[in-house]
């Protein structure tokens, strides 16, 4: 185990040198000019060449690109805005527990609804239900997040002419509401990420259903849920958590627009302000933190398919 969870983080490294790589690339590939946009927004340089220099951009990108790095590896500093002039690493901390919250609750969503559905489409296969949660996951998986969470927001604006009001509470402040306003955008979210956990849940239940030990606990006399709950669902959970671990950029990543979309202060509208304004440093350290957090999260699910099935072990 060690071994393996040794060799998993020596080749994470160099996923997030290129991810670094690639990130820093496409900033200065992308149309436009920072610089000229704080001068033309009356930023505090009073001309372009001094604000060029301050900002360290008179450098050659190579040069500019391993200072950046440089200075994660040995002292752990991301750097900070060029618009505000803050800290990026204590902004990514105070707006991070909003991201995750939201990514905690979308979860919980797309993970009940999809193994719920899914487990009574497998066992009751062929039935009215098993059809309507077939055709619930295709709708699920053609409907894009984005779209339906405009629908939420734009609709009741126009047919009730009531337009529901996203100030953000935290939820140490008051949990009740928090939740009220966490709630529609993690349900809005993982409803759309609970068609392919339906799927996956519902075809590896199957499979797992016609297995010689099952039939063995039929004969035995056991009922239907202890069958379905103790024996069936284990090991039918592995290929699921694979596709939540598949998904995690998209439950974290996907927080870019949903936070947009119902103006949350989490990292997601952090970052699309960020990218807006072409802030370098912001959008890249914010793409190098979620792309370690997510390798890091792809790690723990590996580990827990031991304790799924007794019979995986790593070396």
């Amino acid at each position: 185990m060690k071994q393996y969870v040794l060799r998993r983080i020596a080749l994470a490294i160099p996923t997030l040198i290129l991810v670094s790589v690639i990130v820093f690339a496409m900033m200065r590939l992308m149309p436009g000019d920072v610089v000229t946009r704080m001068v033309e927004g009356h930023a505090y340089a009073p001309t372009m060449d001094a604000l060029r220099k301050d900002l360290g951009l008179d450098r050659p990108v190579h040069v500019q690109y391993l200072e950046w790095i440089g200075n994660i590896v040995r002292h752990g500093d991301f750097g900070r805005s060029y618009w505000t002039r803050q800290p990026i690493w204590d902004e990514f901390a105070r707006r991070f527990p909003v991201t995750l919250e939201l990514a905690a609750l979308t979860i919980v969503v797309s993970v009940v609804i999809g193994i719920g559905v899914g487990i009574v489409s497998a066992v009751r296969q062929d039935s009215v239900a098993d059809y309507t949660g077939r055709v619930l996951s295709i709708l699920a998986l053609s409907v894009p997040y984005f779209g339906l969470a405009v629908v939420v927001v734009v609709l009741p604006s126009i047919y009730f002419k009531w337009t529901p009001v996203w100030t953000y509470v935290p939820l140490t402040v008051d949990p009740a509401a928090n939740l009220k306003i966490m709630l529609v955008p993690a349900l809005v979210f993982g409803i759309t990420r609970a068609g392919p956990i339906m799927r996956i849940m519902r075809s590896a239940l199957l499979d797992v259903l016609r297995q010689d030990y099952i039939r063995t606990a039929w004969s035995k006399g056991l009922g239907e849920r202890t069958i379905v709950l103790r024996h069936a669902l284990k090991n039918a959970m592995i290929p699921v958590i694979s596709l939540i671990g598949l998904q995690m950029p998209l439950y974290i990543g996907g927080s870019v627009i949903i936070e947009a979309i119902f103006r949350l202060p989490g990292v997601g509208l952090f970052f699309f302000e960020a990218l807006s304004k072409l802030d370098y440093p912001v959008v890249q350290s914010v793409n190098l933190i979620i792309a370690a957090i997510v390798v890091g999260l792809n790690l723990v699910i590996d580990l827990s398919y031991a304790f799924l099935d007794p019979r995986i072990r790593y070396r």
